[in-house]
């Protein structure tokens, strides 16, 4: 069965979970911010959508980062790094891509996780 998280925008989720596997997307709750904290703000996010439904960070096997400047790349790397952790075992394979955002949003993050079933 598949099982659906509402968020705030109708017609999409913010999570979705099927068998073992959870698929989650974010963007900072403030956009007034940098980089930096809206990276905080969104991994954050992440994190709350992940143990919603039964995972966690150290659990994510692919991650999609989307920013609007990719100038701002490195400052990016340093609030990951710092979020994901210095074990590599729970280091995912991650894309990072410059795209056009809406508005003030600097960052947007999806990512698929693995959950005990």
């Amino acid at each position: 069965m598949i099982e659906r998280k509402a968020g705030i925008y109708q017609g999409r989720s913010k999570s979705s979970g099927y068998k073992d596997l959870v698929w989650t997307v974010a963007t900072s709750a403030d956009t007034s911010v940098g980089i930096q904290q809206q990276t905080k703000l969104t991994l954050d996010t992440i994190q709350e959508n992940l143990l919603e439904l039964g995972s966690d960070k150290s659990r994510i096997l692919s991650a999609q980062v989307y920013i609007a400047n990719m100038a701002d790349k490195p400052l990016m790397d340093a609030v990951w790094k710092e979020w994901i952790g210095p074990d590599p075992k729970h280091w995912p394979q991650r894309a990072c891509l410059g795209v056009d955002l809406e508005g003030d949003v600097l960052i947007e993050v999806t990512v698929t996780a693995a959950r005990e079933q």
